[in-house]
């Protein structure tokens, strides 16, 4: 059986997968600079005997052909981008970049297609139709790398119909895996608000502009925003996440800075948001006699996994893991760029079980002791196998 022997050839190159990982997080490239990442990448591919071509610099794309390659194309993409974080872990992998960490599992996405793609093309007479191959910059930052590999043709020559892509799930066991239909995660946008004033004396306040007063007024009162504006059955955050300004005890500096993010759920409601974070800027701040400048960067869209292909994935995971070891994804207000993908051909977007509590591998993405479980990625490489050659 195809699916057996997808199951022995994961297992027969786990070490040599789990060495992949290894070599991608001790050497973290930020979004938009993987150039030595897309490079080994390029060369690990080419290792396998599968050309492979760079889209919007540092983007990776290989096709494998099966039998019959005109019969369907699908796609399964990996990102390779790591966070701008000083990695707490002591390990014998620990990242070598000071202050650059694979934290949200990139590496692991990156090795799990590599070893997937090794396994199709040896294997690449045992199944029907066309697998691409995404290797995608830039997941972690505006404006998101598939932004830019769509726009450069990633979805074209040959064009998949559907599109497969996994990610760690640090909540999820080992040996699990986790699906959802419909809305995954949320959209994204990043705030930027700059409050001016002419500042002075903290002795005399009536003579300026008091920017951090209004900055604090201010940030309660986005608050209101989402608590009195949003339906409450739609999830939706706005966090101020970043307040800058001021250097000493007696004097009101002339200029504020905060930054936060908007999440969503809901697209109508989204752009509304925007609206009424504009007017509630607006009105406090000029209110109080200051000025400012607003930025709403509109990021990523919202993650939406097709129902039907999602049915069918779910379904080969249940053959290929046991039903057993297959659950629902919670919904998230965590973001990701796949949704560029989701807005153009039926995506699923699935969860790999990475967590071990008896090893201390319990802590979240993006924070500094992110780990997994590496036989997570015999799970993985042999997953995204299955799914290369099953979505139909």
């Amino acid at each position: 059986m195809l699916s057996e022997k997808i199951k022995a050839l994961a297992a027969e190159y786990s070490q040599e997968f789990i060495a992949v990982r290894h070599h991608l997080h001790a050497n973290p490239e930020l979004s938009y600079k993987e150039f030595n990442t897309s490079t080994f990448i390029q060369e690990k591919l080419s290792s396998f005997g599968i050309a492979s071509i760079v889209m919007a610099t540092t983007g990776v794309v290989a096709v494998i052909e099966g039998k019959n390659p005109n019969s369907r194309v699908i796609a399964l993409r990996a990102d390779m981008d790591a966070l701008p974080i000083q990695e707490g872990n002591d390990v014998p992998y620990k990242s070598l970049v000071d202050g650059v960490m694979h934290a949200c599992g990139h590496d692991v996405h990156t090795t799990c297609l590599l070893g997937a793609a090794k396994i199709l093309n040896e294997l690449k007479n045992e199944w029907q139709g066309t697998v691409k191959l995404i290797f995608q910059l830039g997941e972690e930052k505006n404006p998101g790398g598939a932004s830019l590999m769509i726009k450069e043709g990633v979805l074209q020559n040959p064009a998949p119909t559907k599109i497969v892509a996994l990610h760690v799930h640090p909540g999820l066991q080992l040996g699990k895996l986790s699906f959802r239909k419909g809305r995954v995660m949320a959209s994204a946008d990043e705030i930027f608000i700059t409050i001016k004033g002419n500042g002075g004396h903290a002795a005399a306040p009536h003579l300026t502009q008091d920017t951090v007063l209004i900055a604090s007024h201010l940030i309660v009162s986005l608050q209101q925003i989402i608590s009195r504006n949003c339906n409450p059955t739609s999830p939706s955050v706005l966090s101020i996440c970043s307040i800058h300004g001021g250097n000493a005890t007696n004097i009101i500096p002339s200029e504020i800075k905060l930054m936060g993010t908007l999440r969503c759920m809901d697209e109508p409601w989204r752009y509304k948001a925007h609206k009424l974070i504009e007017q509630q800027v607006k009105a406090i701040v000029e209110g109080m006699g200051a000025t400012y400048d607003l930025l709403i960067d509109v990021g990523y869209p919202t993650v939406d996994s097709d129902p039907v292909l999602t049915d069918q994935c779910t379904l080969f995971a249940n053959e290929f893991m046991g039903e057993i070891n297959i659950e629902e994804t919670e919904l998230r207000m965590g973001a990701e760029d796949f949704g560029y993908y989701t807005q153009q051909i039926p995506g699923c977007f699935f969860r790999l079980g990475v967590r071990n509590e008896e090893q201390g591998i319990i802590h979240n993405v993006h924070t500094p002791k992110f780990n997994i479980d590496e036989r997570a990625i015999e799970i993985g490489i042999g997953m995204m196998s299955w799914l290369g050659v099953k979505v139909y």
